[in-house]
């Protein structure tokens, strides 16, 4: 294992760039913090490349470590510093390869996110599609970036479980409705239908939108039907995150 005390170590200021997407996407690289997050990426397969450990890392999981990845380092508390976002590092960084592209199915049930843009909100409904057993989830134009650190740590490794691929939600519409699968969107308005009206089906994609703004109308426009949860206190709305839990659960 090798040992990285300083943190001007090149090494460590061209890890430390990953946590921008611009330095992600030209790389095809990004950070995953904490043991259970590194070891859901080893237990899936995915390539993790280099592991960093400081002390609480080596005398919790060094020997773990060392019996995963080849390429594993020794850094100082400072140095595990300059490599995490949060006020507390938890020990251990891994840069792990960006998933391979997958193809779309065009069977089974999807979320579809349109500009969901609250990192907590992304990680959040793929998790719970992940715990729903769907059969994967795309990501619209303006949907935060799964590989920044707070969709990481809200994901909790479901990006492991299922495809999470980012796509033009425009061209992936119809291409659902050729494959007679229907597709709902979100909208609360008169020509809505209530969610649990609709008959719950095998196959089916559900789009959520914006925090603020909702699924874009050009989509809306295209969905089978709108549906709505109904709201009986006096909020008046639900979390997008929430919403996209009782859809998709809907249809289970």
């Amino acid at each position: 294992m090798k040992e990285i005390l300083s943190t001007k170590n090149g090494l460590i200021k061209e890890r430390k760039k990953l946590h921008k997407r611009k330095y992600r996407e030209q790389e095809g690289k990004y950070l995953l913090e904490g043991f259970h997050l590194v070891e859901e990426a080893v237990k899936y397969g995915a390539n993790v490349e280099e592991i960093f450990i400081d002390a609480r890392g080596q005398k919790e999981w060094g020997t773990w470590v060392t019996e995963q990845v080849s390429t594993t380092y020794f850094v100082s508390d400072e140095v595990m510093k300059q490599l995490s976002d949060l006020p507390t590092p938890q020990g251990m960084i891994a840069v792990v390869q960006k998933e391979p592209a997958t193809e779309i199915s065009y069977q089974g049930k999807w979320l579809l996110l349109d500009n969901v843009q609250d990192p907590g909100n992304v990680g959040t409904m793929i998790r719970t599609a992940d715990a729903a057993g769907f059969t994967g989830v795309l990501l619209g134009k303006g949907t935060a970036d799964i590989y920044s650190t707070k969709v990481l740590r809200s994901m909790q490794g479901s990006q492991f479980h299922l495809p999470v691929i980012a796509c033009d939600l425009l061209e992936v519409v119809p291409k659902f409705q050729e494959n007679h699968i229907p597709v709902y969107g979100t909208e609360l308005n008169v020509d809505a239908v209530q969610f649990n009206q609709v008959e719950k089906t095998a196959h089916v994609a559900l789009i959520l939108g914006n925090e603020g703004q909702g699924v874009a109308t050009e989509l809306l426009q295209m969905t089978t039907k709108n549906l709505y949860i109904p709201i009986y206190g006096q909020a008046e709305s639900l979390n997008v995150g929430v919403a996209a839990g009782v859809l998709m659960y809907a249809f289970v």
